[in-house]
């Protein structure tokens, strides 16, 4: 090889591992996170998308994938649309909750409403009452009221439809034209429907939850 192209040669490679190196120990930038803003708009817009799924309402348990598992999807119950919005913009409630529970499995009613020892990756995020703790824990507990202006688009709203039996939605940014309240996502046997449901029932829970800290 001729000495010119030979040292030609050497100082591309050169140059080439240098680029390397400082590459390699180059800080990587952290991403910007959603403003709670601009996240309360993805979640919402999620929410509204899932109206367009037909979904049959079958609360059986099932075994899934750990992280990021879901029933099949035209199954679930008022919580998987929950969880199927969260997903939607990047939160998997499946593995916070379990995370949590793992930490702090007493917090939870599993114990004494179900009477499990140990936490259940495949069910206990799809149940309302470990939600309605999860979202104490890790978002805002907000307060209850008769008044619709407190219910802001974004919120996750937990009623009892009575006799003890749970339910949750997500508030919206469509207002009902004789209300003029915002509306619900939510399943409660037909699919997920929005509906001008807030007062219907008895309001147990008002959370906001923009996803794990950073």
């Amino acid at each position: 090889m001729p000495a010119v192209l030979k040292a030609e040669l050497e100082w591309v490679l050169l140059v080439l591992f240098s680029a390397v190196a400082v590459w390699s120990v180059a800080p990587t930038q952290p991403v910007a996170p959603f403003s709670h803003q601009e996240f309360t708009r993805r979640l919402v817009a999620a929410a509204l998308e899932r109206t367009h799924h037909s979904v049959r309402y079958v609360p059986a348990y099932v075994r899934i994938p750990y992280p990021g598992g879901d029933v099949p999807s035209d199954t679930g119950v008022c919580t998987d649309e929950v969880i199927r919005s969260y997903r939607a913009v990047g939160v998997d409630l499946q593995k916070e909750v379990h995370e949590d529970m793992v930490q702090n499995f007493a917090a939870y009613p599993n114990k004494r409403r179900w009477l499990l020892a140990h936490p259940d990756a495949n069910i206990d995020h799809r149940r309302v009452p470990n939600l309605m703790v999860f979202f104490q824990r890790k978002g805002e507990s907000l307060p209850i009221t008769s008044r619709a202006e407190d219910y802001a688009p974004g919120d996750l709203v937990t009623w009892d439809l009575g006799g003890s039996v749970p339910h949750i939605g997500i508030v919206i940014d469509q207002k009902a034209r004789w209300s003029g309240r915002y509306m619900i996502v939510h399943n409660i046997g037909e699919g997920p429907k929005m509906e001008d449901v807030l007062f219907h029932w008895k309001i147990t829970g008002h959370y906001r939850y923009f996803g794990p800290a950073a």
